[in-house]
């Protein structure tokens, strides 16, 4: 049986990616940590492990892969996230009632927020 332990995601500067996605998901760093690499773990109760490691890459768009992460309340976790720096990432293929909207983290890696509400429409 296999289990995704961790998604590993390139970036250029740890320190800043380790700021920005601790924050967004409420993940804590497992020490020690390398200067290059950095484990992040939920802070509490199950889930996937993200990795960040410095390692330079070409960015490709649309991305092969992405983060969906899952909100309740997603208008409010949207603005908090650009608010850690996260940015709107605008697709003119978009369906007007997605329940998805695209951001990218401080160094452009794409993820998608999406709203969990039963029925809802972003």
């Amino acid at each position: 049986m296999l289990t995704i332990g961790s998604v590993v995601i390139r970036c250029a500067d740890v320190d800043r990616q380790l700021r920005f996605w601790t924050e967004a998901l409420d993940y804590e760093p497992r020490l020690p940590m390398d200067d290059d690499f950095a484990l992040l773990r939920p802070r509490s109760g199950p889930g996937p492990n993200v990795s960040l490691d410095a390692a330079p890459s070409e960015r490709a768009l649309p991305p092969r892969i992405h983060l969906d992460l899952y909100a309740d309340d997603q208008a409010a976790e949207v603005a908090r996230l650009e608010r850690l720096g996260a940015q709107r990432v605008h697709w003119p293929k978009r369906p007007a009632d997605a329940d998805y909207v695209i951001m990218q983290d401080p160094e452009g890696n794409r993820f998608c927020v999406i709203d969990t509400r039963q029925g809802a429409a972003a």
